[in-house]
């Protein structure tokens, strides 16, 4: 028997075993837990919301950063469709949208990925009688975007709220001196921070409202090396 089939027959099996026995790589973003890290995450989740606070489509936004961050070969939004769900409109979601109590909505619960990145999860409420057949049939049976379907209504965006569900930097960071390295991986949580918007037709006619909650994922791209800690001893 020749040495690389000794290797395959007799080794191959044993390597999986321990691979088998390590444990699994956490999902998400592999960031040191350093205070650079921290530094450098805020200031990258602060520039991703700000460009979509300013943005028309929060699609094209997302299929911009994940170009932009080589995160896909091909930089392409895909909804990940959550069928058979279904969440009423509150009230005040009815009053954003001019609609009365009993005009008929619809909801779509979707998860925004490109490639393996799921950047974001977004809940939509919107009016079918403001939309064309062709638009309601692509979203009702297809993975197509929203932003991407409607896209011929001229479609504006007007952000209603905004709210951080994870900071990197303590409160008061700004004045105080730099928390010591844990000298581990960054516990970074799923949901980064969310939007509530209102969509509007090209002759300002509300038709959908939508809550996005972007994810860790965002953040889960490739880095230049950065200087090691000094305060963490080298592995």
């Amino acid at each position: 028997m020749s040495q690389a089939r000794f290797l395959a027959r007799f080794l191959a099996p044993l390597l999986a075993c321990l691979a088998a026995a390590l444990p699994a790589r956490a999902a998400g973003p592999d960031w040191p837990d350093t205070y650079l890290s921290r530094v450098e995450a805020t200031a990258v989740m602060q520039s991703l919301n700000a460009a979509l606070l300013a943005s028309r489509s929060a699609t094209a936004t997302l299929e911009g950063w994940c170009a932009a961050h080589r995160m896909a070969e091909t930089p392409r939004l895909v909804a990940r469709l959550e069928r058979g769900v279904d969440k009423p409109a509150s009230p005040e979601t009815r009053k954003r949208l001019a609609v009365g109590p009993d005009e008929p909505l619809r909801y779509r619960r979707v998860r925004l990925a490109c490639g393996d990145h799921v950047l974001s999860e977004a809940d939509n409420w919107y009016v079918p009688a403001r939309l064309t057949p062709e638009m309601n049939r692509v979203l009702e049976t297809t993975d197509t975007p929203f932003g991407r379907a409607v896209s011929a209504l001229g479609t504006t965006r007007q952000t209603v709220g905004a709210e951080p569900h994870w900071q990197p930097l303590p409160e008061g960071w700004d004045q105080a001196a730099p928390p010591a390295p844990s000298c581990g991986t960054l516990d970074v949580p799923e949901h980064l921070f969310s939007h509530r918007a209102v969509l509007f037709t090209g002759e300002r006619q509300p038709f959908s409202e939508v809550v996005e909650t972007y994810t860790r994922a965002v953040l889960d791209f490739t880095r230049a090396a950065r200087p090691a800690d000094p305060a963490c001893p080298k592995p």
